[in-house]
């Protein structure tokens, strides 16, 4: 079982930021900050004097973005665990991240008590959120309801969505089949579409704004 520090560096370009990276970690006896940088090409450079576990990374940098870095550290090592940092929490920016490779992704500002919890997290679970990160990536997983349907109309859409048919959706309503029909012409309408695969490709539209 391993007993020593996980080696980390810091890859931010203000430099005050790093200062306040060394003061987390200088009484830390988990982990240990071994190198601070100022952007994703000077940690590359002294990458093999540091061979780090953890790379905590702010998105933007001059020169190499942070999220650009994430191939170039990975081509370093492959197991290497990397935190995206940024001001922003941008959900396009998010899911760049995290389909880059990233294992974590932290908004600023980042309190020692957050840093903490979010490195054991990374290290016991394999992945690291801040709180509002984690309640934007579930939103996105959750039903979405459109203001302009009904309560109904978004229960048959979602169906719709699901690839449902008319005569399914009307059992899992206790609806008749007419019904169903119905409230999906009220879909078409306020879609302004025609047909079933224009509305689904609308939907999916919709879905991914």
């Amino acid at each position: 079982m391993r007993t020593f520090p996980l080696k980390i560096i810091v890859i931010d370009s203000d430099p005050r930021m790093n200062e306040m990276y060394e003061t987390y970690f200088f009484n830390s006896i988990d982990y240990e900050l071994v190198n601070a940088y100022t952007s994703v090409g000077e940690a590359l450079l002294n990458y093999k004097n540091t061979l780090p576990d953890i790379v905590i990374s702010e998105v933007s940098l001059q020169g190499i973005s942070g999220i650009d870095g994430i191939e170039r550290l990975r081509k370093k090592d492959g197991k290497v665990k990397i935190i995206m940092v940024s001001s922003k929490s941008d959900f396009d920016i998010i899911k760049k991240a995290f389909k880059a490779g990233a294992n974590g992704y932290l908004t600023k500002p980042i309190s020692e008590e957050r840093l903490s919890h979010a490195l054991n997290s990374l290290k016991e679970n394999g992945a690291a959120m801040s709180h509002d990160v984690a309640k934007m990536v579930i939103a996105t997983f959750q039903k979405k309801n459109y203001d302009s349907f009904s309560k109904r109309e978004n229960q048959i859409a979602e169906y719709l969505s699901q690839g449902a048919t008319y005569k399914t959706i009307a059992d899992k309503l206790f609806v008749t089949p007419s019904t169903v029909n119905f409230h999906i012409q009220n879909i078409y309408l306020k879609l302004n579409v025609n047909s079933k695969s224009e509305a689904l490709e609308k939907l999916r539209l919709l879905e991914a704004s």
